[in-house]
């Protein structure tokens, strides 16, 4: 019998047997998860998989739940009901602690350290030898352009600088599963560059990404697969395209160079548009069933509109965030101590 092999295919990683194709099973899987604060429910009865070699999304308004069900899954938090298995294990998330790297979304680091022990610290923490923790160390630093701070102080490094620290730190013990919570807070175009490359290079060696955020435009860009909550509940889950393909409307992408012409009245035209999203000079639009793009365009231009771009495009994952969310998404306040980042 010949001996299995591994090979990563659009991401994920899957084994050879004798020419069959085994797919891993999942690296997270929820079943029925009920979390409860006094008398507020931050998470209720939800299940998701997520798979081994992706990166996965879970996204939510503020308040929704997405940091509760991340501490559930890292044991920080113990759910009232429901199952949890990480790597096909159900016990304790702590178990699997050298497996995991988690950046959580309150970034913390021992201030008075400097860069590069505190990092070593870390790793050395998850079991990696002080050598190769300070090696692996100085590559990051120096990846990420902090190499000429290394033995400075953390308390004197700026907010985004500690933070790709504290991501590195996620990364030293080269673990299977990352987890990060708002990983692009705070971070300015370019640091925010460099942290997606990141992330996608990892999913490109095997490695399973679970990330939080509400910014729908990260999420479009980087997930494999996504999940929605709004209230501690799951409104969709699956891949990016399924979630798409159930809308069965047109929707158009609209963007003017320069005079719009009458485009406000003929986008409240009720007859012809279902839902708009107005930027001035971009809209997106969705249009009733039945309704000719062609006839709005014909109109468009008669009233005057310069147009730079009118395209017929799957609806963007903010609309559908929008129109999923809702008024189901709450006030960012304090709960009982567990405040926003439930």
């Amino acid at each position: 019998m010949c001996a299995p092999s591994l090979e990563c295919v659009a991401g994920r990683a899957q084994v050879l047997w004798n020419g069959v194709t085994l797919t891993p099973p999942p690296v997270v899987e929820l079943q029925g998860i009920t979390k409860r604060f006094a008398g507020h429910t931050a998470v209720e009865n939800l299940s998701l998989v997520v798979p081994k070699g992706v990166i996965y999304g879970l996204l939510g308004p503020n308040g929704a739940g997405k940091t509760t069900t991340i501490r559930i899954i890292l044991s920080i938090l113990l759910a009232d009901s429901g199952r949890v298995a990480v790597f096909g294990a159900t016990g304790s998330g702590r178990d699997q602690t050298g497996r995991i790297g988690y950046l959580p979304e309150e970034r913390g680091l021992y201030r008075k350290m400097r860069v590069l022990d505190v990092l070593v610290f870390l790793a050395q923490m998850k079991g990696v030898p002080r050598a190769t923790a300070r090696l692996r160390a100085e590559q990051w630093l120096e990846r990420f352009g902090l190499a000429s701070w290394r033995m400075r102080r953390i308390d004197e490094l700026s907010k985004g600088m500690q933070q790709k620290v504290q991501f590195i730190s996620t990364l030293l013990h080269e673990p299977e599963l990352v987890v990060l919570d708002e990983p692009f807070a705070g971070l300015d175009p370019v640091n925010a560059q460099a942290l997606k490359d990141t992330v996608l290079e990892l999913r490109q060696r095997g490695v399973t990404v679970l990330f939080s955020t509400h910014i729908m435009e990260q999420a479009e860009k980087l997930c494999d697969q996504l999940c929605i909550i709004a209230r501690g509940r799951k409104l969709v889950d699956g891949s990016l395209s399924d979630i798409k393909r159930p809308s069965s409307r047109q929707h158009i992408a609209i963007a003017f160079d320069g005079a719009a012409g009458n485009a406000a009245a003929l986008f409240s035209d009720a007859r012809v548009v279902s839902k708009v999203d107005d930027y001035g000079q971009y809209a997106e639009l969705e249009l009733v069933p039945g309704a000719d793009p062609q006839e709005l365009l014909r109109a468009l231009v008669r009233s005057g509109a310069r147009l730079s771009r009118f395209q017929l495009v799957e609806p963007s994952l903010h609309k559908i965030f929008v129109d999923l969310v809702g008024d189901a998404a709450e006030p960012d306040t304090a709960r009982n101590g567990d405040s926003e980042n439930v």
